[in-house]
């Protein structure tokens, strides 16, 4: 009861990339890039484990990106091609690689990262992938015309890449999709469809994670304008609910998310955000088991996973790691407060 985990990501230390920085650039190269990796890997599952989360993952220390630490072993894609485009409805512009011809994936991507980390990893394991609308909306297009169709060229290579960590033991399988706060059309049009079709054949536990973004200035500037309440989750929820992925990642703490919407997942396992990533202030485990009662009103506690609202990548590292054992000692709280 109140299985905890994290929506993925985790801060780099200082020795691998510049901290509280996304898309920093590695500070090691060749060999000692490759162990710094797995040294990191190693110290995240450690810290998760001993802060009572019950389904780890490796922080992401492999990647540069969420997204585009999949995107770099794709064939199809112009790293030389750099575009400057909107990102999320142009919430904020970046350069970004282009795709110039069909995407393929000629060799596995995170196979002997997953392989590694499930040969350390004593409790579950969490794998991360971006989702189809969310690499369609991170990278930029001068090939398919249509992102739905890019969409589903990319979803059947990630399903490739989901078959094989599969095999290799991963418990859960996670599909980042925060695009879907931001086209709400299309993910009732199609995103929902290629997100299926990434997940198809999967035996494992299938997940998505919908989310109002890292903790950065963007994307905190973005959520001033969303009012008093924000009901992005209401135009989606119905198609995800219907669909054939198993649990849905939600931001709940210190948002203004009506947690009634939680109501129109009734089908599915809720990782309810307990967790603010886009604040230094670390939850006390009391502040945590509050989320956690909140969230019951709508969800029944069987089916409520106490997780991060998002990644912590962008935040201190001493800071990410209160906020784990935060989280680890609030499910504890509600775990007695709920037994029986």
């Amino acid at each position: 009861m109140f299985t905890t985990t994290i929506a993925g990501s985790l801060p780099k230390p200082a020795w691998l990339a510049e901290p509280e920085k996304l898309w920093a650039p590695w500070r090691l190269e060749g060999a000692d890039l490759d162990q710094g990796k797995r040294d990191a890997a190693l110290l995240w599952i450690k810290i998760q484990e001993d802060a009572g989360i019950d389904i780890v993952s490796d922080g992401e220390q492999f990647r540069t990106h969420f997204v585009h630490g999949f995107l770099e072993r794709i064939d199809g894609i112009d790293w030389q091609r750099m575009t400057e485009m909107g990102i999320r409805d142009n919430r904020y512009v970046a350069k970004v690689p282009t795709v110039t011809g069909p995407v393929s994936r000629p060799n596995p991507v995170h196979s002997d990262e997953v392989r590694f980390t499930r040969a350390h990893a004593s409790k579950g394991l969490k794998c991360t992938l971006p989702g189809p609308m969310t690499i369609c909306d991170t990278i930029a297009d001068a090939h398919y015309g249509k992102r739905a169709d890019m969409a589903m060229a990319f979803a059947e290579i990630l399903n490739q890449e989901a078959r094989e960590l599969e095999a290799l033991g991963a418990d859960l399988i996670q599909f980042d999709e925060p695009a879907f706060n931001a086209f709400m059309n299309d993910v009732n049009e199609w995103g929902v469809a290629a997100l299926e079709r990434a997940a198809d054949g999967l035996n494992c536990k299938t997940a998505v994670h919908i989310c109002y973004g890292y903790g950065i200035q963007q994307n905190i500037d973005w959520k001033k304008t969303l009012g008093s309440e924000w009901r992005q989750y209401e135009q989606t929820f119905p198609a995800i609910n219907a669909s054939k992925i198993d649990q849905v990642s939600l931001e709940c703490a210190n948002s203004k998310v009506p947690l009634s919407l939680i109501r129109l997942l009734k089908d599915k396992a809720v990782m309810v955000g307990v967790i603010d990533v886009a604040s230094l202030e670390i939850e006390t485990p009391e502040q945590v088991l509050g989320t956690i009662d909140a969230a019951l009103e709508f969800v029944d506690k069987e089916r409520l996973y106490p997780c991060t609202n998002c990644g912590l990548a962008p935040l201190p590292r001493g800071v990410a790691e209160a906020k784990l054992r935060a989280l680890g000692a609030g499910a504890e709280l509600a775990r007695g407060k709920h037994a029986g």
